[in-house]
């Protein structure tokens, strides 16, 4: 059989739908992101994770074509998105951090509006915003001006904008920051229902519980850099022989902290605050012997639990940076919740 050019592949289950390799973005001085390189497979849920400023809306603005690299491979679908960023967009739905959406439009009309922009059918358009008003649970704000929503509702229907024209990938910024608790757990149970229903979403977010609760796979990037991509699944059994115990104990002071780390060495010690430690083992951990030795120091235990060891756990790990850091940007930004 003699070999010819532009045939069709055949579908391979693990082939990559996005490839980034040695991606560099720079502004100015400035470097934003530092020869990156990671996968999506087909079909997945692909998370990205990271503190304010790592890098994440840069690297969603460069494969969705809002912006250019300035060297490095990006190839979304056989597409070679980086001497041609414009050559996949009829693949992809954008959900930016902030929504790009007309105020003075109706909800309804946006959703038309973008629709026409992907050059689909009136009747089309008309019938995919309604059904998308619909599975939303938009139907009766339809008619209302896109600026008198709540910051819930708006963000909603910008995810509905990105999936108008059906994309095969689904690109989301940072979807449920800065909306209240029952908006950010219904738009949750969309990017799942997408999902299982076979959309490949890649998904920024700086909630790691978030993460956990979504994504097949992740990447951890911190200023610019991806320092872990691997699954979940995975990243979480290294964890389950692990034991860690939160104790409440008031009066703390790090020469005591010492002192309790190097009488119990075969344990990680961390004093929380000036009221708790935690204690991390990779065996079981004895209450009694920890307790007896604050006691001699006359400290009293308040409270000891069990923790379930959690992705935060191997974020703190590998990034060297502090949860609290992650929650006070969430804080900041208005929450997203649980």
């Amino acid at each position: 059989m003699s070999n010819q050019t532009g045939s069709i592949k055949p579908f391979i289950p693990d082939e990559p739908i996005i490839r980034v390799d040695g991606l560099i973005k720079n502004y100015g001085q400035v470097t934003a992101l530092t020869g990156i390189s990671f996968n999506v497979r087909r079909g997945e849920l692909f998370g990205f994770l990271g503190p304010n400023g790592a890098g994440k809306t840069t690297t969603i603005n460069i494969l969705t074509g809002l912006a250019r690299a300035d060297s490095g491979i990006i190839e979304i679908d056989g597409q070679d998105c980086a001497h041609n960023p414009k050559s996949a967009q009829h693949l992809i739905g954008i959900v930016p951090d902030e929504s790009n959406l007309y105020p003075e439009l109706s909800g309804f009309d946006n959703l038309c509006f973008c629709a026409s922009l992907y050059g689909m059918k009136k009747e089309d358009r008309i019938n995919q915003a309604r059904q998308l008003l619909d599975d939303f649970g938009l139907s009766e704000a339809g008619e209302r001006k896109f600026a008198g929503y709540s910051k819930g509702m708006k963000r909603k229907l910008t995810i509905a904008a990105g999936l108008i024209h059906k994309p095969s990938i689904l690109f989301l910024d940072e979807p449920t920051t800065g909306i209240d608790v029952a908006s950010a757990r219904h738009i949750r149970q969309l990017i799942q229902n997408l999902h299982g229903n076979g959309t490949t979403i890649f998904l920024t977010t700086h909630y790691i519980e978030e993460a956990e609760r979504l994504c097949d796979r992740i990447a951890f990037i911190v200023g610019g850099r991806i320092v872990l991509v691997d699954s979940v699944a995975h990243l979480l059994q290294s964890l389950q022989e692990k034991q860690v115990l939160l104790m409440s104990v008031p009066g703390l002071n790090q020469k005591i902290v010492q002192s309790f780390a190097q009488a119990f060495s075969n344990f990680q010690v961390e004093m929380v605050d000036r009221n708790q430690l935690r204690i991390e083992a990779n065996s079981s951990i004895s209450l009694a012997p920890l307790v007896n030795f604050l006691a001699a120091h006359n400290l009293e235990v308040l409270e000891a639990r069990s923790l379930h060891p959690s992705l935060e756990d191997i974020f703190v790990k590998v990034t060297g940076l502090q949860v609290d850091m992650m929650k006070k940007e969430r804080e900041k930004n208005g929450g997203g919740g649980q």
